[in-house]
């Protein structure tokens, strides 16, 4: 089933504008009803959560609503899995806290060069703690021998990472960067087994869904994933973020962060991941996202809604694909995967070097001189990856990212293209 791509822009109140917004994987615009339940909440429902009062109760469902958007959109089996925060770097980084107790000296956390956020907080816990990191780093196509840029995380090169003092591995569903899917269940699959032939004491894996949330449906357990997180703002919703966290690792894994009085009453809660209540009206907002979804096909239904999705993104990715592919000899290099496919999403960076380079913020600077088209260049918080490319780039000039999603039109490709055309020539 085809989208409805003029009814899908109709939701959102900027695309209204001349503007071509091509920089979503750093923030999606937002659907109206979102604003809509922001202001609703504000004015009718703006009282402290658990009292009595008519007032205090409606606002108190108003937030458990919003906790089970969170669950539908993770597939969680509870909304008591699901912890709310105004980013989420700051929710890993609680659940690093959180989890902290529990890891003992000289075990091994793995990690990627991908984006920081499921790595910093990792980093500094293995610093507190005495624990070990060990880098996933993402490693060439083979099947694209003739660009040293075609890199993605493979599962060739974890598992000799996995030993007997493995505690935990944190990694991406979906570059921000390289715009490549992974294949989630087959990893933590391959890694339990690798894991429990070293006879590792406990194993548990944290997925950054951030990059992979606006475009397939998260399945935390059909994935059998301990800890899962995206940013609603990049899923067509308000600033806020969500850590989904497995109810047996709320008991056994992770110490609370609330305050002390507060325990046991949340020990098997989301709350002690999140000290304090996160923005009440930004959880209510977030409902909007799960009924927009469904409404985009006639099937009503979330599956249905990211197939569509998919189909649709892949008729922007596919034309903007060949484009750079047909630069090759002006010096362009697609960073990731160079065809499109299933596991393609549109979020495409790339580079121009060869005899006649030239730095991706100038590139970048032709489309900021249109006036009406937004994209942008560095390294997108994913340092390490962006450092560890070979032959070398300048890493605060990074790549150049075309991110786009699903109200994104075929034309609005046609005019990046267009500029690119006159940026090369």
């Amino acid at each position: 089933m085809a989208l409805d791509i003029p009814a899908v822009r109709a939701a959102f109140p900027a695309l209204a504008s001349s503007f071509l917004f091509a920089d979503n994987a750093g923030g999606s615009q937002c659907l109206q009803d979102v604003v809509h339940r922001i202001s609703d909440y504000l004015l009718h429902t703006n009282v402290q959560l658990g009292a009595d009062y008519p007032v205090s109760v409606a606002s108190t469902n108003r937030v458990a609503q919003g906790a089970e958007a969170a669950r539908e959109l993770f597939n969680a089996e509870s909304a008591d899995e699901v912890a709310y925060g105004s980013s989420s770097t700051m929710l890993v980084e609680n659940l690093a806290r959180a989890i902290e107790p529990d890891i003992r000296q000289g075990e091994e956390i793995i990690i990627t060069g991908e984006h920081e956020s499921n790595a910093g907080p990792w980093k500094r816990l293995a610093a507190r703690t005495g624990a070990v990191i060990k880098l996933w780093p993402a490693t060439p196509l083979p099947h694209h021998p003739d660009n040293p840029y075609a890199v993605a995380l493979q599962l060739s090169a974890l598992l000799p990472l996995i030993s007997p003092n493995t505690r935990l591995i944190a990694f991406t569903a979906c570059s921000n960067i390289l715009g490549s899917l992974l294949p989630v269940r087959d990893i933590v699959r391959a890694a339990r087994a690798a894991a429990h032939e070293h006879r590792a004491r406990k194993l548990e894996f944290c997925l950054d869904c951030v990059a992979y949330a606006p475009h397939r449906p998260i399945d935390v357990r059909a994935w059998d994933v301990d800890y899962c997180y995206f940013s609603f703002y990049k899923v067509y919703g308000p600033h806020a973020s969500v850590l989904y966290a497995r109810a047996a690792a709320l008991r056994h894994s992770l110490s609370s962060l609330a305050h002390h009085f507060l325990s046991p009453a949340v020990d098997a809660k989301p709350y002690k991941l999140q000290p304090g209540g996160p923005g009440y009206e930004l959880v209510y907002a977030c409902t909007a996202v799960p009924p927009y979804l469904r409404s985009l096909t006639p099937a009503g239904t979330l599956d249905a809604a990211w197939d569509a999705v998919a189909a649709h993104e892949r008729t922007l990715v596919e034309p903007l694909l060949a484009y750079l592919r047909a630069k090759r000899e002006r010096g362009v290099r697609i960073v990731g995967e160079e065809q499109a496919g299933e596991a393609r999403v549109p979020t495409i960076s790339f580079v121009v070097r060869g005899d006649r380079p030239i730095a991706s913020r100038d590139v970048v600077k032709a489309f900021d001189a249109t006036g009406d088209v937004g994209i942008r260049y560095g390294h997108f918080y994913a340092y390490t990856l962006v450092d560890a490319l070979q032959p070398k780039l300048d890493v605060d000039d990074g790549v150049v990212r075309v991110s786009l999603v699903h109200y994104n039109t075929v034309e609005e490709v046609r005019r990046i293209i267009e500029i690119l055309d006159e940026v090369l020539a």
